[in-house]
């Protein structure tokens, strides 16, 4: 992955938005960050933490719909848009996402 210094932090490219499918999430590192990449059924791109807070669950495993993921581990539902847990658990982190000539950015600050 290579990294494109900004403002107050780092873009990284991940790699063409055509290997993550429709309605899943991969798993990236990108600037000593663990950074899962969810592509909803719509296109849009969501990035959040891709560690569960509560046990250390895959995010990037989990099933999303058009607003949550579940963590695959206890189920753990977190908003995409915000990383807000529904269920309790502590939010997880948000990342700006874009498409690139293809290619997904994530921002890290």
């Amino acid at each position: 992955m290579s990294g494109t210094g900004l403002a107050a932090g780092v873009a990284y490219s991940c790699g063409p938005v055509e290997a993550i499918p429709y309605g899943e999430g991969r798993a990236f590192a990108v600037g000593g960050h663990q950074v899962a990449v969810f592509r909803k059924r719509d296109g849009t791109l969501r990035a959040l933490s891709a560690v569960c807070p509560h046990k250390g669950g895959p995010i990037a495993d989990g099933q999303i719909d058009n607003k949550v993921v579940l963590c695959p581990l206890h189920l753990n539902a977190f908003e995409l848009d915000t990383g807000c847990s529904t269920t309790g658990a502590a939010p997880l982190r948000i990342y700006p996402v874009y498409l690139e000539d293809g290619e997904i950015v994530v921002f890290v600050s």
